[in-house]
């Protein structure tokens, strides 16, 4: 996405314009072709069509707030001032405009995930603070989470989850497989790690969500950060013992 069409301070807001009326986009029809006639023209008209394309993501993020995960077209026209065919001028099915919606929400997921993987140096403050980014979203945005969530039977918004997910699992794992080269461990398990850390956590967070955040952020964090933290933590300190003793517990390979 290029530009917030939420509010990300503030929980589940998103800012919506009314009609157009500097070009008269309320519902009438448009040419059937953008205008030609000179580079310039069609670079003011792109510009123009990508900013009423975020401007209608941000309606639709609205009537998803104030309609429910069963909003329909209808209502996001409403909600952006405009008719129908205006809608699809710019989205080509509900499917279209469904899956803007999550990318944007993707978007902030990923924004408020890596700084917070990145900043931090102990292994062990690593997922914390990944854990506690995550939930500071689902937090911030449960009705947007849910909507997303259940528009998952639609490909793209299926494949936009998935690419969302590998992308944090990405780097959570460059940068605990970096933490384990600093100790002069192996860091072949990285990889599995982290994406086990974050289907683990996105498990936990769909729980979270669907039963109205039943637990505070703050200790959910802390409760699945020591679970997590103590596995791997348990891997690391037995990679420091001597082999006899790790090929009695682990058997020998």
């Amino acid at each position: 996405m290029q530009a917030d069409v939420t509010d990300v301070n503030g929980p589940d807001r998103a800012h919506v314009s009314g009609p157009d009326r500097a070009t008269g986009d309320t519902g009438r029809p448009a040419p059937a072709t953008p205008p030609t006639g000179g580079g310039g023209r069609k670079a003011r008209w792109a510009a123009h069509r990508e900013h009423r394309r975020v401007e209608l993501i941000g309606a639709a993020i609205q009537a998803v707030l104030e309609y429910g995960p069963d909003v329909d077209m209808d209502q996001v026209a409403s909600a952006a001032g405009v008719t129908k065919p205006v809608l699809y001028r710019y989205f080509a099915d509900k499917a279209q405009l469904w899956l803007a919606v999550g990318e944007h929400l993707a978007s902030v997921v990923i924004d408020a995930v890596t700084p917070a993987i990145e900043k931090v140096r102990e292994e062990r403050d690593v997922i914390e603070a990944a854990i506690d980014a995550y939930l500071g979203v689902l937090e911030t945005h449960p009705r947007l989470y849910r909507f997303v969530m259940r528009q998952s039977e639609f490909s793209g918004v299926h494949q936009m989850i998935v690419a969302t997910s590998q992308q944090v699992s990405a780097g959570l794992a460059r940068v605990i497989g970096d933490r384990l080269r600093s100790l002069g461990l192996d860091a072949g398990p990285a990889e599995p790690w982290a994406y086990g850390l974050v289907g683990f956590v996105q498990a936990v967070g769909d729980w979270w969500v669907s039963h109205g955040q039943p637990i505070r952020r703050a200790a959910l964090t802390d409760y699945l950060t020591t679970l997590l933290w103590s596995g791997i933590d348990g891997v690391r300190r037995t990679a420091d013992l001597p082999r006899t003793f790790t090929d009695a517990v682990g058997g020998t390979r």
